[in-house]
């Protein structure tokens, strides 16, 4: 006489349960900066950032610039100051009143 065998149904792994209980689709937020309101600081890069200081680096990537004739608005703040004093050898600042 044949025994026959049970055949179980799938279970669900933590997987699935947990993609699962992520159904619901993520919305995509752009994100966006405020607006500066006030003074600001046009900065530019006029020298390359080959051979300086990984701090200087650190400092120009800060301020938003990675490449020779990037240029960036900032508000004009002191640690944004601070940060231009320390690179003022690779970068052109004009500032703007309000």
């Amino acid at each position: 006489m044949a025994v026959a065998k049970k055949v179980a149904a799938p279970k669900a792994t933590k997987k699935a349960a947990v993609k699962k209980a992520a159904a619901p689709k993520a919305v995509a937020v752009k994100a966006t900066r405020k607006a500066h309101s006030g003074p600001t600081v046009s900065v530019k890069q006029v020298r390359s950032q080959i051979g300086i200081m990984p701090k200087t680096k650190a400092t120009m990537r800060a301020l938003g610039l990675r490449k020779i004739g990037d240029v960036n608005t900032l508000p004009d703040r002191p640690e944004i100051r601070g940060m231009i004093a320390r690179v003022p050898h690779l970068i052109e600042v004009n500032r703007k009143g309000a």
